[in-house]
């Protein structure tokens, strides 16, 4: 009799719920499937992007929008979350303004917080990590061991700040090696390793209450174009996408179902070749974010997804080149996502309009048949129960950068070095007195951390002299380099994507950083050609991807890749470390063995 008796109230309860989401102004639907970066706001007048104030308070008059729209959710970048204090009192006046809505529906607030190349959080104050090629080369002696913990130390410190909602892991296969803005995002090239790790970070998060983002669906490792800045296209056949670039997310929408999938502004004509007119009047295959045949029919239907689905951020190229922002919030809703992220700016009191003009599209939209409103509920319904389980109890803020997790942090990097070449047994490096090792680094900061790190486990600071490859005093190298015992030399590639800076707000820096980086290969490559000439043996440390191993380290009798090159510095004493130099001078010196394995192929290495 119990038993009937708690299914008859929990099935009013749900009857209940239903009448009341049903009773949801169309408005506040669709303003919930909408969320927003907030990262700049400039309170006087400013010209359409380009304001770069970062937003580190909220505004008055954006808390009233939030209020007013009944926004469902936001996105923070680096520039928002400065300070662990600072962070936590945004995250609390954004809820706060939230619950003041008449439907007192809080946000979701999300963060980039994958790790390694993308990861937003102060280092200095937060646990970073190595990202996630770092814990594929670890598989072969730990599993799943550094994806699970990583995983749950990650949503322990975002949940502290007042996040719910973390876009990672990136799930994407990474068999391309010219693939510029996932590489060592991907936890490897072999989607069954991808499969299994990014299910137990998945596991690892949500276990303790952080919401988690597969991305990004169906998959961007196999493409040699960066969706912030083109449309991808990737042309293999359905057997093939189904092999490798589906593999991940069927596996862990089976294993360990996520929160929310992120999806890829990338052609997939195998999976849909039906074309949508853009702005300009040229039809285009549908990207996959406006794709009901993937959407809808392959990752609800065929794969069995249950959860929110949300879009990449809609202002990348890889739809605004094409499409208006109404456009593709309009066929992004139609073809089955749940949320469209960041579809809109607003930066200044002069684009606070901008979200109520949307919001005015869409319900037009709705009244002219492009847009179904029964589908249009079901999917506030998905939101809606996911809001539900946001966690009420949230862990101190003692938790950012704890000693247990700094100390797995630097276990992961000390576990992720691989060796990928030794010659002669060249390594361990021994240090003599009569000849110092030349560093070349790529910029100032990686100089004092391989320096301090080395310095710290004994060897001499007359034993080291470090260069910047970017230093003003060229000529100063080259002669160093004839009373040198060693070089060792580093390089990090390829060069930062708009994905790890930020966004299509950060494309201004995009040409000069392309300078630096033509000046650093060739000074590398100069230098590690005289070397050569001269017999000095070379060490090359590949700090991020190990497909730059044949151009940049093809003369080095031993190469050591740690997929990682991140700093961090101390605002009080302003010296430079990290746990991949610590990791990089333990191997060095043969304090710790190189234990990790090449997670992806790479071509033969030459006979010598």
């Amino acid at each position: 009799m119990r038993c009937w008796i708690g299914l008859g109230v929990l099935m009013v309860g749900m009857q209940a719920m239903a009448h009341q989401l049903e009773s949801v102004p169309l408005r506040t639907v669709l303003a919930q499937k909408i969320m927003l970066d907030l990262r700049y706001y400039c309170a006087e007048p400013v010209a359409a992007n380009h304001c770069r104030t970062p937003m580190t308070e909220l505004p008055a008059e954006l808390a009233q929008l939030i209020r007013d729209t009944e926004l469902g959710g936001v996105i923070h970048f680096a520039e928002n979350v400065q300070e662990i204090g600072q962070i936590q009192r945004l995250n609390r006046q954004l809820q706060q303004a939230a619950r003041q809505s008449q439907h007192r529906l809080p946000l979701f607030i999300a963060v980039d917080q994958e790790g390694g190349r993308v990861a937003r959080l102060p280092r200095h104050q937060a646990t970073t990590f190595s990202g996630n090629m770092a814990i594929g080369a670890t598989y072969a002696r730990h599993g799943v061991r550094y994806a699970t913990q990583v995983g749950q130390v990650q949503a322990k410190e975002l949940l502290a700040l007042g996040f719910n909602l973390n876009f990672a892991p990136t799930v994407d296969v990474n068999n391309n090696p010219a693939n510029p803005v996932i590489n060592v995002r991907s936890y490897g090239d072999d989607p069954s390793r991808v499969a299994e790790l990014g299910a137990a970070k998945v596991a690892g998060m949500q276990q303790q209450g952080m919401m988690a983002a597969l991305k990004h669906f169906p998959g961007h490792g196999d493409t040699e174009v960066d969706s912030h800045l083109g449309l991808p296209v990737v042309r293999h056949s359905r057997e093939r996408i189904d092999a490798i670039e589906l593999a991940p997310f069927a596996h862990i929408i089976d294993q360990a179902p996520p929160a929310m999938i992120m999806t890829a502004h990338i052609q997939f004509p195998a999976l849909d070749s039906s074309t949508l007119e853009g702005r300009d009047g040229h039809t285009f295959i549908k990207p996959a974010t406006l794709s009901r045949d993937i959407l809808t029919n392959l990752l609800r239907n065929e794969l069995g997804y249950q959860g929110v689905v949300v879009t990449d951020a809609l202002d990348m190229k890889g739809i605004t080149d094409f499409f208006s922002p109404e456009q593709a919030v309009i066929q992004a809703f139609a073809a089955g996502a749940d949320i469209a992220l960041m579809p809109v700016k607003i930066q200044s009191p002069a684009e606070l309009g901008q979200l109520d003009a949307l919001l005015d599209v869409l319900e037009q939209a709705v009244s002219a048949g492009k847009l179904d409103e029964t589908e249009l509920r079901a999917s506030f319904a998905r939101v809606h129960r996911l809001k539900q389980q946001l966690p009420s109890q949230l862990p101190e803020l003692s938790v950012l950068a704890h000693p247990e997790h700094r100390a797995l942090e630097l276990a992961l990097a000390r576990d992720s070095m691989t060796l990928v070449r030794n010659h002669k047994q060249l390594l361990p490096l021994k240090p003599d007195a009569a000849k110092p090792w030349l560093l070349l680094m790529p910029d100032q900061s990686r100089c004092e951390a391989m320096l301090a790190a080395l310095s710290a486990r004994g060897v001499a600071s007359g034993q080291l002299h470090c260069f910047s490859a970017l230093t003003e005093h060229w000529p100063d190298v080259l002669a160093a380099l004839d009373s040198s015992a060693v070089l060792i030399t580093a390089m990090v590639t390829p060069m930062p994507s708009l994905a790890e800076l930020g966004g299509l707000d950060d494309v201004a820096a995009l040409g000069g950083l392309q300078r630096a980086y033509q000046q650093l290969e060739q000074r590398l490559q100069q230098l590690s050609a005289e070397a050569k000439v001269r017999k000095i043996p070379e060490v090359y440390l590949s700090l991020r991807s190990p497909y730059d191993l044949q151009q940049f380290g093809a003369n080095a009798a031993a190469v050591l890749a740690s997929y990682d090159y991140h700093t961090r510095v101390d605002p009080a004493t302003g010296t430079h470390s990290g746990p991949a130099f610590e990791a990089l001078a333990d191997v060095l010196l043969g304090r710790y063995p190189a234990r990790g394995e090449l997670p992806v192929q790479l071509p033969a290495e030459p006979a010598r």
